[in-house]
């Protein structure tokens, strides 16, 4: 059984080589999530920009009921 105050084979350089070797796997671990947070499908809310700007175009009245009801029925089609 290995103790660490014992010095073995490897001596300081193998405990500063396992300390750095688990500080790569940690942040290997983080850019791992990271990477993955960023590809997480995003929250409705945050994907329906073309939704509230065509809200936003009806209510300002730069086009009329007919034209928001057809392209709104096309929005929701597409999704």
């Amino acid at each position: 059984m290995p103790y660490w105050y014992h010095s073995g084979n490897m001596g300081w350089f193998g405990g500063v080589g396992m300390f750095v070797l688990m500080a790569l796997v940690l942040a290997a671990l983080v850019a791992l999530v990271v990477v993955l947070a960023r590809r997480a499908p995003q929250l409705p809310g945050q994907s329906d920009t073309a939704r509230r700007i065509l809200d936003e175009r009806f209510a300002r009245g730069e086009i009329d009921q007919e034209e928001y009801e057809r392209r709104r029925d096309a929005l929701t089609r597409a999704k």
